[in-house]
């Protein structure tokens, strides 16, 4: 059963990976009901999931899914310390928590950009969850991790893509990065850089009237030219009037 379990996995991971772009790490977003499950079964999720999956794992789960737990009590303490040791993702719900269950789904949205797999219990979150194409699903049971083989959305969805009636989320992640590497379109940091400064009024400084620097009179520099001119004209009157005097005789 083990080994038919892995090859089952491994095909739907081959699926999701040659038309998602799944790739290691492998980032397994939990819930609750995940845990408690798991806590239930005394499954060890940091040993058998990378050993399931043949590959690295990263267990993940958000604040939502961190508060739920804790308003929920006593019952789901040990669920709580299994999600606690998770790394958290930024979930858009930073001022008013949701549900862990509507907190998952909406971290799968639009395309499932960041390639999250979903490990619930929840039926009812496995059902929307179905409806997002992209999103692999696991579960537990009898004791035993479970990756769920594609949705029929997810099907019909790589198909439509196939026929080019639809471009996948990878597929348009490449074509942009190949844009931005050929320099047909620019990168928002550049876009952010190279904006136009607003234009504003002069400068209330710049209008003012420059005043007329008033020299002072009694600068040394002045003292000192002043007396020179003294100097030389004292020795010239008295020149002058040696010669007048020499010519009198």
């Amino acid at each position: 059963m083990k080994i038919t379990r892995q090859k089952h996995a491994k095909k739907h991971l081959g699926f999701f990976r040659n038309n998602f772009g799944v790739r290691e790490p492998y980032q397994i977003l939990l819930d609750g009901t995940f845990c408690q499950a798991a806590l239930r079964g005394r499954i060890q999720l940091r040993e058998q999931l990378p050993r399931y999956l043949t590959g690295e794992t990263q267990l993940c789960t958000t604040r939502c899914v961190l508060k739920e737990l804790e308003t929920l009590g006593k019952d789901l303490y040990g669920a709580k310390l299994i999600a606690q040791k998770c790394q958290v993702r930024n979930c858009p719900h930073f001022k008013n928590s949701v549900t862990g269950s509507d907190c998952l789904l909406s971290m799968v949205e639009e395309g499932n950009p960041h390639h999250y797999f979903v490990a619930t219990q929840d039926q009812n979150l496995s059902v929307k969850v179905k409806k997002q194409p992209g999103v692999p699903l696991m579960f537990i049971i009898q004791n035993t991790i479970v990756l769920d083989k594609p949705s029929p959305k997810t099907i019909a969805f790589v198909k439509s893509v196939q026929s080019g009636q639809l471009v996948s989320v990878h597929d348009k992640q490449n074509i942009k990065q190949l844009k931005e590497e050929q320099g047909l379109v620019k990168n928002p940091e550049q876009r952010r850089r190279k904006k136009r400064k607003k234009i504003s009024g002069p400068n209330p400084l710049s209008c003012l009237k420059k005043k007329k620097k008033v020299q002072d009179s009694k600068s040394p520099a002045s003292d000192k030219k002043r007396k020179r001119k003294r100097i030389r004209n004292r020795s010239t009157s008295k020149v002058l009037s040696e010669k007048q005097n020499a010519e009198g005789q």
